[in-house]
């Protein structure tokens, strides 16, 4: 083979610091993670261990302030924080999720104005699309944004935003033109500080307990004309085009929880003895391990391959089936990260299913990753409809 043909494969800077977020994750985020799922509660610790090493929003450009990492880099980060706490990692994923709009299509004022506040961690930012009645049809929100002179108000209540009350920012679809559908959606930039921002109780939820999950509320809320994100009746494009780069973060999630079960269960069962030797001496163990690892590797290597896309994209670059194959990594490695903690938590046995052992709290943090960003069904529709059109 040519030397200089390129590997299909991270590059060695991936590498380096797919080792540097691991050796940060394990000694800083691991040891709080059983606490922030018992307690509910934020996980401060691994939010101070990622800002302290910039790692908290790798994807912020270099000209904003930020590390300027690309798509895949932005993965591995994700995914090396979910194996340790799948909570914690939602502070690089939400960050992306909240800002993607901004970079697609805010206005440069716009982006000098908020990114440089998130590159250097005084600031998260949250994404709120969803409503009561307006969860998988995005579309048919309530949440309205009315001109008045030079501002724009806003009134409505999104639901199931994730880290809201913590980020400091929020991108908020609102409806401009009622009579236009989908077309009389735009995009906002809102401040936690706003008045008339208010936020609900915090979710009780079966999984990521540590992420808060709230209600934003808005009430006559009043904001600069300036905090449009593009041209007005353009929020629900932009919102499409984001979720095409931000399900990827939710594979990178998936795929770290998934990792993250498999390495404890291979551990446990080299150490568990049954019948006078290691549980993993078992056929019927070692054919569950080499399946939970398999699915995962095939996982693994459609989201990298999803980013690379993503990243390209980003630069410009026109990428026809960004959208089928950013669904597919979602889809099939949140399947997977289902699947494989599922396995952990039987080759464990009994002791699998007790709170003193993480694969039970990682299968509940599995769970998610099939439904948010587009539940799995949507994902498939998303695909077919690629396929098809």
């Amino acid at each position: 083979m040519d030397a200089d043909f390129p590997t299909y494969a991270p590059s060695e800077e991936h590498e380096m610091l797919r080792r540097t977020v691991r050796e940060l994750a394990d000694a800083k985020i691991a040891p709080f993670a059983a606490e922030v799922d018992e307690e509910s509660r934020f996980p401060q610790e691994a939010l101070d261990a990622l800002t302290g090493n910039d790692l908290h929003a790798v994807h912020v450009p270099e000209s904003y302030g930020g590390a300027g990492a690309d798509a895949l880099a932005t993965v591995i980060v994700i995914e090396e924080v979910a194996r340790a706490c799948a909570s914690s990692s939602l502070i690089p994923a939400v960050n992306k999720l909240g800002t993607v709009p901004v970079l697609l299509a805010g206005s440069e004022d716009l982006k000098r104005r908020y990114l440089p506040a998130v590159a250097r961690g005084e600031a998260m930012f949250s994404y709120a699309l969803s409503e009561a009645d307006a969860g998988s049809d995005a579309a048919g929100m309530k949440t309205r944004a009315v001109r008045d002179g030079d501002e724009w108000v806003l009134n409505g209540t999104k639901m199931w935003i994730t880290n809201a009350g913590v980020s400091e920012y929020y991108t908020v679809m609102a409806v401009t033109d009622p009579s236009a559908g989908a077309r009389g959606i735009s995009a906002f930039v809102v401040e936690k500080s706003d008045a008339g921002v208010s936020f609900g109780p915090k979710e009780r939820k079966l999984g990521i307990k540590g992420s808060p999950t709230r209600q934003v509320i808005l009430e006559d809320v009043r904001i600069p004309a300036d905090r449009i994100i593009g041209a007005e009746g353009t929020g629900f494009k932009t919102a499409l085009a984001t979720l095409d780069h931000t399900r990827i973060t939710i594979a990178a999630q998936a795929l770290g929880i998934a990792q993250g079960a498999l390495d404890f269960a291979v551990g446990y069962v080299k150490d568990r003895r049954q019948f006078g030797k290691p549980v993993a001496d078992f056929q019927g163990v070692q054919f569950m391990l080499a399946d939970m690892a398999m699915r995962l590797e095939g996982a693994r290597q459609l989201t990298y391959h999803a980013a690379i896309k993503s990243e390209r994209a980003m630069q410009g670059e026109q990428i026809p089936d960004l959208t089928l194959v950013s669904s597919a990594c979602k889809a099939l490695a949140s399947d997977v990260a289902m699947d494989v903690t599922t396995d952990a938590v039987q080759l464990l046995g009994g002791y699998g299913y007790t709170r003193e052992f993480p694969v039970e709290r990682m299968m509940r943090d599995a769970k998610i990753t099939q439904i948010y960003e587009g539940t799995n069904q949507i994902q498939r529709m998303v695909i077919a409809r690629q396929l098809l059109k």
